[in-house]
């Protein structure tokens, strides 16, 4: 295992430059940088949309909505606080809790409208940028790998980061399916919710850091 100093140091910049990806996706996409492929993406996903297709991104939308994916972290903390990983479980709720705060705050300031209401097969109405969806899958399941990284075997590893990938993926592909979010806006979602549990793991590992190691 690296030394822990090395680890929150090597974090904090990972968590640094996903910030600012973030950041300049979201000015980019505020401004209207990704105008064109916004367009084209809806438009896809418009003449795409069959009766069962609806119907599956339907019930994913609603099974991978911003409350499920808090209540997911806010399990895995609780096993972890039952088997006395008790940083990891402050981690994964604090985490996820406070991307909820970020997301609805940008939101809020930047008050992008949604796609048009022809558009959407469900109706959302509040603000656009980024998608709460995105960003809470996103960070959840980023922050689930972070804590459970270290206790798995590489074919655990490449299993738990597949399964995340494909469903933060499809998750935050619903929303553009269903014409209630640009693709920026989950585009932006999914880089500050990465961005935003990389911040609470360099957090994590600092506290580690300046724990006194053990006496062998």
């Amino acid at each position: 295992m690296d030394h822990p100093v090395r680890d929150w140091r090597r974090t904090a910049f990972v968590a640094a430059a996903l910030l600012l990806l973030a950041g300049l996706l979201i000015a980019v996409a505020y401004t209207g940088g990704f105008t064109g492929r916004d367009a084209a993406a809806l438009a896809e996903a418009t003449e795409e949309r069959t009766p069962p297709r609806i119907t599956a991104a339907v019930t994913l939308t609603e099974i991978g909505n911003t409350i499920a994916s808090a209540t997911i972290a806010v399990v895995a903390g609780a096993v972890c606080w039952w088997r006395g990983r008790r940083d990891e479980a402050v981690y994964l709720v604090a985490t996820t809790a406070t991307a909820a705060l970020v997301f609805t705050l940008v939101k809020r300031l930047l008050e992008r409208p949604r796609p048009p209401a022809s558009a959407q097969v469900v109706r959302e109405t509040n603000e656009s940028l980024p998608s709460g969806h995105a960003t809470m899958s996103a960070v959840a399941l980023a922050s689930i790998v972070v804590v459970a990284w270290p206790h798995l075997a590489a074919r655990g590893r490449a299993l738990l980061v597949a399964v995340a990938v494909l469903w933060v993926g499809a998750v935050g592909s619903t929303r553009i399916y269903l014409g209630v979010h640009w693709f920026s806006d989950v585009l932006a979602g999914w880089t500050l919710g990465l961005a935003w549990a990389a911040v609470g793991a360099a957090v994590l590992f600092r506290w580690r850091a300046r724990e006194p190691s053990p006496v062998v």
